[in-house]
């Protein structure tokens, strides 16, 4: 009980380090350039709390849990050898989780013209068959970078056949479907299905899953665009909280725990059944590993309740009504570098990058510390929500931002060594998650509103544009650390001076 406490007061500082410049940067506006209502100041204050605690709870159970029981599966699916069995798991597997993730629920709500069923499905079959890939790519050595050309090829060649406005929703498909339930489970089941691989390139495959999980969602929503031919988004406005006291904020927060709880719970049932079949049939952990899982498990569920009820409750209210004061003040342009300065801090916050960075020092041996993971996603995030804020006031169509966008990450990838093109595709999953969806999307829906633009074509991209950008700061960091490494050190310098002396010399 010790160990775990002193591991839940070393994520409470994590998480503590993460939040709190969010609260700073949006009380300093709510008290100079762009003031809040005394309620959603105070529903976001208590947001930020439940995040806090809920970001504790969910790292230390996903550490514990779904990282342990996806590197036990996926070892086990692969020392079958049969790839009928391994293709089969592994699509099934990739179906349900997606079905299960609460964030495809509210994608589907916004997609016009489409049964919410059938957007649920298509784009759980898209994930079901790319995870299939990703799992065969690790397994025979497939170079990620060429089947990232064709899959992106494919995607872009099928933007310019639905509706303009559908764009931007069908790319950010991508990053809502890869949340917090299911990056940490498929990271560590390319972990534990490349630790069957004994050569030295088998640690650097074992990224790369999230990377073509998103590509399924896109291509899936793209197709069902052309079939179904939407033209219109049936958009909902973010309800603004107006609370009396906070007895009121108290009873507000509470009324939407047990939906959580519920979504929760049905999020996190397939991975469970799915854990207790393979510990039936073939991992038989003993019982102090399996307790551990269970308490891991609890604490992971626990978490992310207490995370999704402070980040929709809290912050999405909080996110659209700043953005609508700015862009509808004279300092709109301020939307610009504001946007960048809450996207560098936001992304700290995001459960599954923590899981991402600390895999990623883990799996390296240090050689790509946590801590430089962290700085270039910012970066990423922080040049994504800058250019995304520049669309809304400006109208710029996204395909002008992803298409060049997503060809300097291509041609990086050809450059860079290969481990640095996996975790960046990866990261671009990661880093869209969530707090994105409930902070910087609202942002931007609020300050499109104001602007009077065109919500469907200007405020949706936020999540594409910050999925996309940490696929070029990352890939600009292994560019770094090759020159870094192929740089001679001074003692090499001396001596190569010496051994030309000593040929003059002779």
């Amino acid at each position: 009980m010790k160990l775990w406490n002193s591991k839940l007061q070393g994520k409470l500082k994590e998480a503590v380090v993460a939040v709190v410049p969010i609260i700073v940067i949006v009380l300093i506006l709510s008290f100079s350039i762009a003031p809040l209502t005394p309620s959603i100041i105070l529903s976001f204050l208590m947001g930020a709390l439940m995040v806090i605690v809920g970001m504790m709870f969910f790292t230390l159970g996903a550490e514990t849990s779904m990282t342990p029981i996806g590197e036990k599966v996926g070892a086990k699916m692969t020392q079958s050898k049969n790839i009928i069995l391994i293709v089969s798991l592994a699509f099934l597997l990739g179906v349900m989780i997606t079905i299960s993730e609460p964030d495809l629920q509210v994608l589907a709500s916004q997609v016009p013209s489409i049964p919410n069923m059938t957007l649920i499905l298509a784009v759980a079959l898209g994930v079901g068959v790319f995870l299939v890939v990703a799992i065969l790519r690790i397994l025979f050595g497939i170079p990620l970078a060429k089947l990232l050309v064709i899959c992106y090829i494919a995607v872009f060649v099928l933007a310019f056949l639905v509706p303009a406005d559908f764009r931007a929703m069908a790319f950010d498909s991508g990053g809502v479907t890869t949340g917090p339930m299911t990056v940490p489970f498929i990271m560590a089941l390319g972990v534990g299905i490349a630790a069957i691989r004994n050569d030295k390139s088998a640690a650097d495959d074992s990224f790369g899953l999230v990377a073509l999980c998103s590509v399924g969602p896109i291509l899936a929503v793209l197709l069902l665009g052309m079939v179904f031919h939407p033209t219109e988004s049936s958009y909902s406005v973010t309800q603004i909280p107006q609370v009396e006291d906070t007895v009121e904020l108290w009873h507000m927060f509470a009324h939407e725990i047990p939906h959580y709880m519920g979504e929760m719970a049905i999020s996190l049932l397939p991975i469970v059944v799915f854990f207790a079949i393979f510990q039936i049939i073939s991992l038989r952990l003993t019982k102090r590993s399996l307790s551990k899982i269970i308490t891991g498990l609890v604490y992971t569920y626990i978490g992310l309740v207490l995370f999704l009820c402070g980040a929709n409750v809290g912050f999405m209210p909080a996110g659209n009504y700043l953005g609508g004061v700015l862009a509808g003040s004279e300092f709109k342009f301020l939307l610009i570098p504001l946007g960048a300065l809450i996207g560098f801090f936001i992304v700290r916050a995001e459960p599954a990058v923590y899981v991402l960075n600390h895999q990623v020092e883990e799996i390296t041996d240090g050689r790509i510390s946590a801590r430089a993971m962290g700085m270039a996603l910012s970066l990423g995030v922080a040049a994504s929500v800058a250019l995304a804020m520049t669309r809304v006031i400006t109208g710029i169509p996204v395909l002008y931002f992803l298409i060049p966008g997503y060809a300097i990450a291509i041609i990086l990838s050809f450059k860079v060594p290969r481990i640095f093109t996996a975790i960046a595709f990866d990261s671009g999953g990661v880093a869209s998650g969530p707090m994105t969806a409930t902070f910087l999307l609202p942002l931007a829906q609020g300050a499109c509103l104001a602007v009077g633009g065109n919500l469907v074509a200007d405020a949706f991209g936020v999540v594409a544009m910050v999925a996309m950008t940490p696929l070029i700061t990352i890939q600009i960091m292994g560019a770094v650390q090759m020159m870094k490494q192929n740089k001679p050190t001074p003692a090499e310098h001396a001596l190569a001076a010496f051994d030309d002396d000593a040929i003059i010399e002779l």
